[in-house]
């Protein structure tokens, strides 16, 4: 029965994880594409239409190229420290459970990293659904429920079947589309529009402060979405999957960091469409797709738009698809062994369901037509207050799951104060309310300090009764010889 338990073990960490065997331009190139959504065609275009011009731009460049940097360091910590594992919440149940009297709250701190993980990923999924729906709707005139149930029934066939090493492959495709494709784009907008200096002429003239790097509204901007991006995918299920994914730390470090400078300059390509279709008055998220309906552009440049559309969004989809899936299996998994179900053979089925349960629920919210945006800050400021407390972690032994998970809540309750309601007045009546940088810089910083000061106090304090944590015990653990949270930990407490 072991070995039968040992064998679907395999089968399922193939599925959701791919251990070790992703290398070279592969690994880059997944890292890229996955990182890279629909949302690249309209996000930074509105940053430079109409939130902030070239530094608004600029911050969406350097958000979402350092949210992948970070994995450049915290993807070999974590495989160092947890080698036999798979994700980050993982990481946070077998971590925080070495201290009896703080299991409680150890649960309670796991529940909450997954809650967080499963809503920024989920809305993440549905956003993007809802980018290919517009820019179908708007080129080929398809319905909604056409556009998801076309896109999602090709994911479905591939994801569904291969997992994550599936989806890394059509990463690879999406990949050489989503590159040149981009740049076509942009190219033959300039193009249509005179060159490149009569494309920026009417910016200049009406709207200069758009190309200025000192527009505070688009400097503030920016920092929000360094913040915002980078916090939450630290908490995106898919960066994790490919940090095992990779052949060793050193391809995690030469696909991330590398990852990062490919991304660089395409989220700014992205973001001077934009600021082209400013000088022709269109400021909305579809800035982009409104200028080229004003434009006499070819036939083929509609159906380049198209493809790098469909690549876009399908290189995130899939991605979001299996990471949500690894994150609840995981679970289905840790369950079955406490109900003394050894064999877990059913388990790649109920991966294979979870995948086409979440897809389907997510073309239900996208064809309602309903907006996720405000989930996104509301997912946003959740990352920003727990980010920082999980993630030092990794690096300091005397943190405690009392001290994680409190110093979390106070981030959160103080960002908070700082939240805007849906329609952007303040929640609070408190100075600088409604500002999504106050909120997420509180929440951040406000969890950062408690977390420094508490590990501190704990530290010198003999009587704290929190022990240091010993990494090389949860190195040394085997997450298939475990029943639960504490058996986990006291079989490596014995090996």
């Amino acid at each position: 029965m072991d070995k039968l338990a040992q064998q679907s073990e395999s089968v399922i960490d193939n599925y959701l994880v791919s251990r070790n065997q992703v290398g070279g331009k592969l690994a880059l190139a997944t890292v890229t594409a996955s990182a890279m959504g629909g949302w690249t065609l309209f996000n930074p275009p509105e940053a430079g239409a109409a939130l902030g011009g070239i530094t608004a731009v600029l911050g969406y460049c350097l958000g979402t190229a350092m949210a992948v940097f970070t994995f450049a360091f915290v993807g070999p910590r974590l495989r160092q420290i947890m080698p036999w594992g798979s994700s980050l919440n993982e990481y946070v149940r077998n971590r925080f459970t070495q201290q009896p009297h703080h299991r409680r709250i150890a649960s309670l701190l796991y529940w909450l990293v997954v809650a967080v993980m499963l809503l920024y990923m989920f809305v993440y999924l549905t956003a993007e659904l809802t980018v290919i729906i517009q820019v179908l709707k708007q080129q080929l005139s398809w319905s909604a429920l056409e556009t998801s149930l076309a896109v999602m029934a090709v994911i479905f066939l591939y994801t569904a079947i291969g997992g994550l090493r599936a989806t890394i492959l059509t990463d690879a495709v999406q990949f050489m589309l989503i590159v040149p494709l981009l740049v076509v784009c942009f190219s033959t907008t300039a193009w249509a529009l005179g060159g490149l200096g009569s494309a920026f002429e009417p910016v200049l003239e009406n709207s200069p402060e758009l190309l200025s790097l000192g527009n505070i509204g688009g400097l503030r901007f920016g920092a929000t979405l360094l913040i915002a991006i980078t916090a939450a995918e630290i908490f995106n299920q898919a960066n994790w999957q490919r940090v095992y994914a990779c052949r060793d730390e050193q391809t995690v470090r030469r696909s991330f960091s590398g990852s990062a400078l490919v991304i660089l300059p395409l989220i700014f390509i992205a973001g001077l469409l934009g600021l082209m279709a400013a000088g022709k008055n269109f400021q909305t998220s579809t800035a982009f797709f409104d200028l080229l309906a004003s434009l006499s552009v070819p036939g083929w440049v509609q159906f380049a738009i198209i493809m790098l559309a469909l690549a876009l969004v399908m290189s995130s989809l899939d991605s979001l698809l299996n990471a949500i899936t690894a994150v609840l299996t995981l679970d289905f998994l840790r369950l079955t062994r406490k109900l003394g179900d050894r064999d877990e053979s059913q388990a790649l089925i109920v991966a294979r369901a979870i995948t086409i349960a979440i897809g389907v629920l997510a073309i239900q919210i996208a064809t309602e037509g309903h907006s996720v945006i405000f989930l996104f800050f509301i997912a946003d400021l959740l990352c920003a207050a727990l980010v920082f407390p999980v993630i030092f972690s990794f690096y300091n032994r005397h943190q405690s799951a009392l001290n994680a998970f409190w110093s979390s809540i106070v981030g959160l309750a103080l960002g908070v104060l700082f939240f805007p309601k849906p329609d952007f007045s303040p929640l609070f009546n408190v100075p600088g309310g409604g500002d999504l940088l106050n909120s997420f810089t509180v929440a951040l910083l406000a969890s950062a300090g408690l977390t420094l000061f508490w590990t501190k106090v704990d530290k010198n304090n003999k009587n704290s009764g929190v022990a240091g944590f010993s990494y090389r015990e949860l190195r040394g653990m085997r997450k298939s010889s475990t029943d639960s949270v504490e058996s986990a930990t006291l079989g490596a407490a014995e090996s």
